[in-house]
């Protein structure tokens, strides 16, 4: 199974637009959003094209092929207007002998982890920053953002097939890191 995986849209209907395409364009088969989908946050300045009723829009048409875990801007009245689920703390994808804990990075994170065992991941967004960190007891994967690159980092996505993560440049899709499992 191939996952696209994507954060942080933050209401840019213009980079909304492109993740969709490029979502297509990989043939994934699954979309997985670590959260922060409508609303830009108070320290965040308005991403390009703003417009959340677009961006829900978009999601909406394609809501069975997404799993997505809450950001700490994504809320109840968010979940009003999605018509997929929005308001988990964090998804567990297996992966043959190991786990993927998918969550958006504002509660869980590499400073509060949660109870993980070596060759496991923790996959998080919320910093707007591309990462790869081993650590003792699993690795810290971070995708970016797709709207508000920070760090002077690019709008970016990864994908994963099962056995290595890539990540993409958005407006490209251009492979500039990859982590094997």
């Amino acid at each position: 199974m191939k996952w696209l995986i994507a954060s942080d849209i933050h209401g840019s209907a213009y980079y909304c637009q492109k993740l969709v395409e490029v979502y297509k364009n990989e043939k994934a088969d699954k979309l997985l959003l670590l959260g922060d989908l409508l609303y830009h946050g108070p320290r965040n300045d308005l991403p390009q094209a703003y417009d959340p009723k677009k961006v829900l829009k978009m999601l909406n048409d394609i809501k069975c092929e997404i799993l997505c875990v809450k950001g700490n801007c994504d809320g109840d009245v968010d979940q009003m207007v999605l018509e997929f689920p929005i308001l988990a703390e964090y998804a567990i994808i297996s992966n043959d002998k190991n786990i993927i804990f998918a969550t958006h990075g504002h509660k869980i994170n590499v400073e509060h982890p949660p109870a993980l065992k070596k060759g496991d991941i923790l996959l998080y967004g919320h910093t707007h920053i591309p990462k790869c960190e081993k650590y003792d007891e699993f690795t810290y994967l971070n995708p970016g953002s797709v709207s508000i690159p920070k760090e002077d980092s690019v709008h970016s996505y990864m994908t994963f097939d099962g056995k290595m993560f890539e990540w993409k440049k958005l407006l490209d899709g251009n492979t500039y890191m990859r982590h094997t499992l």
